[in-house]
């Protein structure tokens, strides 16, 4: 789907309700597969899912509680692409899954959804659902905001406060913004203009006009543009400066989000608690091919016991995808990017290609560094 008719910001709202009686069970196909990756085994299977008054078949992989995750990225950068099967294999991960919206067309492809791998923030978005995993492997869904804010403090005198308006991205030519940008974006900023601050162990050590500043391994750098330029005037080099990220949801109450290790932030909330819950609108879509449209769509949901499933299928509604994954039984269920980039990677091969290559995916199992 075109990355650039997405339109963020929140709608105020309350969730909507949709149930739909399903009538006929989930028939399995005959073809199905497993593999052992690492500890944990994946199995594949197509199922004809009968759900609002039609039949799907969709591409389904199970990832028992506990598999290792991580954010796979093309390059292990933020902002390349490269093919679902070259990203999963990168990684030696037994199972994958196309993540976060990006732009595709025309531009830096970006992710736009929250993306945490490692415990590090990788990217942040605003809108949407996304999915986390703690150390253990606990799977948790959750409307996520994430907030980045901190204090500079100069050797003499009072300290002051800054915020973060992004992570790890490319600013639009006539933005005022404020970015972070860490060693998961690469060597440096990719691109010139504003005013960098560079920190390294939390001390201020450079500042300077950005001309593709490059990033330090202990450290990141935040660049300042158009209106938001003289607030890099609170860092002097020498200075002190202090980083917290606080984690809220849609609705700006605190979320214990602080022990999750890796994120993937798209949407919308499929299922809740069992339950059909869609609101597009409520969650910061604007989008026809979200809101109303029929496409290839993949999602994620948490089922009953804790394991993970991932599953594709090549046309549905969001309304059609939110009564398919209830029937597949998701106790929590979410969309992810969909379109040209939906694609599955399981065992070795490629179970739904991608029509393109991709910025980010989910990958299960594997090395995860």
């Amino acid at each position: 789907m075109k990355k650039t008719t997405l339109l963020f910001g929140f709608v105020r709202g309350t969730a909507v309700l949709l149930c739909m009686m399903l009538l006929i069970s989930i028939v399995p196909a005959a073809s199905s597969s497993a593999i052992a990756a690492g500890s944990s085994t994946f199995k594949v299977s197509t199922q004809k899912v009968n759900a609002a008054g039609r039949t799907f078949t969709v591409q389904t992989v199970r990832i028992p509680k506990g598999t290792p995750t991580a954010v796979g990225l093309a390059d292990r950068q933020v902002g390349h692409t490269a093919s679902l099967a070259v990203i999963a294999r990168s990684y030696g991960a037994g199972a994958a899954i196309n993540g976060a919206f990006f732009e595709a067309y025309g531009g830096p492809p970006d992710p736009y959804g929250t993306l945490i791998s490692g415990g590090r923030l990788m990217h942040l978005g605003r809108y949407g659902t996304t999915i986390g995993f703690t150390k253990d492997g606990t799977a948790k869904m959750d409307s996520l905001r994430i907030s980045v804010t901190g204090t500079v403090t100069p050797a003499q005198g009072r300290g002051s406060s800054w915020y973060a308006t992004w992570f790890n991205r490319t600013p639009g030519t006539a933005a005022g913004t404020s970015i972070v940008y860490t060693p998961d974006r690469g060597a440096t900023t990719g691109f010139s203009g504003g005013i960098a601050v560079t920190v390294v162990q939390g001390k201020v050590t450079r500042k300077a006009n950005n001309k593709n500043t490059s990033i330090p391994k202990n450290g990141y750098v935040i660049v300042y543009t158009g209106s938001e330029k003289s607030t890099a005037d609170r860092f002097q080099p020498g200075a002190q400066v202090k980083m917290n990220i606080g984690y809220q949801d849609m609705h700006g109450k605190d979320i214990a989000w602080q022990d999750v290790v890796t994120a993937v932030g798209a949407g919308p909330r499929l299922v809740d608690h069992g339950q059909v819950a869609l609101d597009a609108a409520a969650e910061g879509f604007q989008d026809p091919k979200i809101l109303n449209a029929s496409g290839a769509r993949s999602g994620i949901a948490i089922m009953a016991d804790g394991s993970v499933l991932i599953a594709t299928v090549p046309g549905a509604t969001m309304k059609q995808w939110a009564a398919v994954m209830q029937k597949l039984g998701a106790r929590d269920a979410m969309n992810l990017d969909g379109g040209a980039s939906s694609g599955m990677y399981a065992n070795g091969k490629m179970i739904t290609s991608a029509g393109r290559l991709l910025s980010n995916t989910l990958v299960f199992g594997g090395n995860r560094s």
